[in-house]
């Protein structure tokens, strides 16, 4: 017999979830930001080594887009107060105020943020990530990574609102000997990520869509999100399509026989969080990795590393790595629109940071400083 506090806890987080059903049923179309008389980026810079990358990518960005700045239709605004010390003080994963400046701002460069574990003498309070995806509604996590000459490139359309981070930090202790946390699968949610995924094959040319799952054991959630996917399949019969198990996922991301294969991979959100960290470091680190978040409104464009605090208590953020926040800023340029900016920017990196390398950045000082790099990155750029 569940206890009525138990009860009522239960009941809050299904209503919760029914009533983002019906936000979803009602929502519209993505925005044309094309037809915007102005374009508002935020740069927000999180905190640990965040607001020394981002610093970076807002450089980079103004480079490219000195012209729609001047002409007024692009504007940068800068959002501050996301760092831990000040989400710990309001008790909120973000708090009011600095979420009202994020949703007048139509596309967000984030930094990273802390996220309090077991242990930190920070209140537990949940990811500024999971709840910026939430508020805002950014359904898809996209991670492309490409090694060319292992011919590998990938596309990941990570679920970002659902799963088993959707109430994470609604979790429950029902006795000293039993904990429960919860699992979120919806018809809408599934179905506008599966359909994205699809739909960037057909864009781009791809031949094959692959879902992730443990739908053998988790048959509820999981189940529901691979029966989505197979009727969703069946509206592109020119697109292969396959799926795989996520432990046994892991270990083909390693087999070279077979992970050329792969190209657009759709999972839910727990396993793309996993699996793309595990396909960065094959490219060559979380480091080198940007990240997309889409929602139909707004979207978010991010590194996928952490804040790394201890760079900071060392007094080496100037010497942290932009790298993985400039890929990020390929995919904001390419999302509103500005593709051969998004082209140049993509093909300088390349430049910088695989064949030429005339600067290498180490984490310390015996390598460049992001700003050295990013000097090094806009020559690379004029050139192009």
């Amino acid at each position: 017999m569940l206890q009525p506090a138990l009860s009522e806890r239960l009941e809050k987080i299904v209503n919760s979830q029914l009533a983002r059903i019906e936000k979803m049923k009602n929502e519209g179309d993505i925005v044309d930001y094309s037809a915007l008389p102005k374009l508002v980026i935020g740069i927000c810079g999180g905190d640990g080594i965040g607001p020394a990358i981002t610093a970076e990518g807002e450089k980079i960005l103004a480079f490219l887009l000195k012209d729609d700045v001047a002409a007024g239709k692009v504007e940068f605004r800068k959002i501050d107060g996301l760092t831990i010390e000040n989400r710990a003080a309001c008790g909120k994963a973000i708090p009011d105020d600095v979420l009202a400046e994020l949703k007048k701002c139509h596309v967000i460069l984030k930094g990273p943020t802390t996220t309090p574990k077991a242990g930190d003498p920070w209140p537990n309070i949940e990811s500024a990530n999971v709840a910026m995806r939430k508020e805002l509604d950014l359904f898809a996590n996209v991670r492309p990574i490409k090694v060319p000459d292992q011919n590998i490139d990938w596309v990941f359309f990570r679920e970002n609102t659902e799963g088993s981070y959707a109430v994470g930090s609604e979790g429950i202790h029902v006795t000293e000997d039993l904990a429960l946390d919860f699992c979120v699968t919806t018809t809408q949610g599934t179905e506008r990520i599966v359909r994205l995924a699809f739909e960037h094959a057909k864009k781009t040319g791809r031949t094959r869509v692959t879902a992730v799952t443990k739908a053998n054991i988790i048959k509820a959630t999981d189940g529901k999100f691979l029966d989505i996917f197979e009727r969703i399949a069946k509206e592109y019969p020119d697109i292969e399509h396959d799926d795989w198990i996520v432990d046994i996922m892991t270990a083909k991301l390693l087999d070279e026989k077979r992970r050329t294969d792969f190209q657009v991979i759709v999972l839910p959100n727990l396993y793309g969080d996993i699996i793309t960290d595990e396909a960065a470091e094959i490219q060559g680190g979380v480091g080198t990795a940007g990240s997309a978040n889409i929602g139909k409104k707004y979207a978010m464009f991010e590194a996928i590393h952490g804040s790394a605090p201890r760079m900071v208590a060392e007094g080496r953020a100037q010497y942290a790595d932009p790298s993985s926040v400039l890929r990020a800023c390929v995919m904001l340029l390419e999302h509103i629109g500005r593709q051969k900016e998004a082209a140049r920017l993509e093909k300088a990196l390349d430049i910088c940071m695989v064949t030429e390398r005339k600067l290498v950045i180490t984490g310390r000082d015996t390598g460049a400083t992001g700003a050295e790099f990013s000097e090094y990155l806009m020559e690379t750029i004029e050139k192009l």
